[in-house]
């Protein structure tokens, strides 16, 4: 296909950079915002991200490269935001160009703290993005694995299936295949939840949990997701297909998941803060963990997973204790 959009992607982890080489797979320029100059002048210079994925190398006359969020989000006719939801309020607050005429996409899978509303619903009620214009992108992917170019899933979720399919089409490549989904509540949330339901496989894992419980913490985490969704935004859809179950499964089984290895500390017996500032990169669902339960104290969902995965992080409960109660509501 002619390539005509002008697509720029904002953030400086490894999820944006793992978005940026899949689309320079495909596009003669791809936008990237970085807030950092340190790490735009080393890709200069050295072709790849001096922090994340490393191993990726760029043709760096195919990107364009900019610490100013203005001039990239002018550039583009679709922003894929990949910043950590924590500071997504934040690096907007700079934000003088219009999103008029434009396509938002959220890689973040993450709730806006400030407001509690998940990425999309931000962008239509803060920065007046029509929700027609506003787009997913989820998995069941992990960066590391796009870096090492390992045959890996995509979901491109828009309310309009024709824009869907044109962004997939930016993507798509020997190592790469895109979905596509009109679920753009549901897929975002599932994004936001399965964090938080990795957080749970990792608390299990370093309590000493073995597969056998492991198994059935993830099929009650699938269930759970699906009330908690049906709850915020009802409308049909399969919860088993990739965006939703694979998804989970991915990020509560991955060596590559933040989440997991966040939760695996705690279980340990990190305190929280000794295990955020053990890592390197932001776990997102210890953001969502507080959102995702204050929402669902209006909504009413039985969430048991969830509210265990709260009680450790923000209510200093013991996880042992929480976990052998836990485990007697699973089934």
């Amino acid at each position: 296909m002619e390539k005509t959009l002008k697509i720029a992607v904002l953030g400086g982890g490894s999820w944006a950079t793992a978005i940026v080489k899949m689309l320079t797979e495909s596009m003669d320029e791809v936008g990237w915002y970085m807030r950092s100059v340190y790490a735009i002048e080393h890709i200069k210079r050295n072709d790849h991200n001096p922090s994340y994925l490393s191993s990726v190398e760029f043709d760096v006359d195919r990107l364009k490269l900019s610490n100013d969020i203005n001039e990239i989000v002018a550039y583009a006719d679709v922003c894929i935001f990949a910043i950590p939801s924590a500071f997504l309020h934040s690096e907007l607050s700079a934000l003088t160009v219009s999103f008029e005429g434009k396509r938002v996409v959220s890689a973040i899978k993450g709730i806006v703290p400030e407001t509690g509303l998940i990425v999309g619903e931000y962008f239509n009620q803060h920065q007046n993005v029509d929700m027609d214009d506003i787009g997913v992108l989820t998995g069941p992917c992990h960066a590391e694995e796009v870096a090492l170019e390992r045959l890996s899933y995509l979901t491109v979720a828009f309310a309009d299936e024709t824009k869907a399919k044109e962004l997939a089409e930016y993507f798509e490549n020997d190592y790469i295949n895109c979905k596509i989904s009109d679920d753009i509540i549901g897929t975002e949330y599932a994004a936001v939840l399965k964090n938080i339901y990795a957080i749970a496989a990792g608390i299990a894992h370093g309590l000493g949990y073995g597969d056998n419980f492991q198994s059935v913490l993830m099929s009650n985490a699938i269930r759970e997701m699906k009330r908690y969704i049906k709850k915020v935004h009802k409308m049909k859809r399969n919860i088993n297909d990739s965006a939703y179950l694979g998804d989970l499964l991915v990020t509560g089984y991955s060596v590559f998941s933040r989440n997991r290895l966040f939760g695996n500390m705690l279980g340990k017996g990190y305190t929280v803060r000794s295990a955020q500032l053990e890592m390197s990169m932001i776990a997102e669902g210890y953001y969502a963990t507080k959102s995702a339960y204050e929402l669902n104290q209006k909504q009413g969902a039985k969430t048991p997973i969830l509210d265990a995965v709260h009680d450790i992080l923000y209510e200093n409960k013991n996880p042992k204790k929480i976990f052998k109660k836990l485990a007697e509501k699973l089934d």
